[in-house]
């Protein structure tokens, strides 16, 4: 999931279904850590403001500064711990 948000960008934001759909996770996983990673500051929201006719108003999510770090070196250990492990 941290993947997937690290991956959006500004033209290609991130939201709930699709985090859901990019992570292969349901949303019963993914909304509580996108909770958590807000009141822990390594995320942020908004909601949608342009139309959106035919569906409710998206909620997109974006990594912080601080959180766009502690996940890239979060995920840089994960790897360095696989590759200690298939060694």
């Amino acid at each position: 999931m941290l993947e997937v948000l690290l991956a959006s960008t500004d033209d290609a934001p991130a939201w709930g279904l699709s985090i859901c759909r990019d992570a292969d996770l349901g949303s019963g996983t993914v909304y509580p850590i996108l909770d958590r990673l807000k009141g822990h500051g390594w995320a942020s929201s908004w909601t949608e403001t342009e139309p959106h006719p035919g569906r409710p108003p998206r909620r997109y999510y974006e990594l912080t500064a601080q959180g766009r770090s502690l996940t890239t070196s979060a995920l840089e250990a994960r790897r360095a711990r696989q590759q200690h492990v298939l060694r």
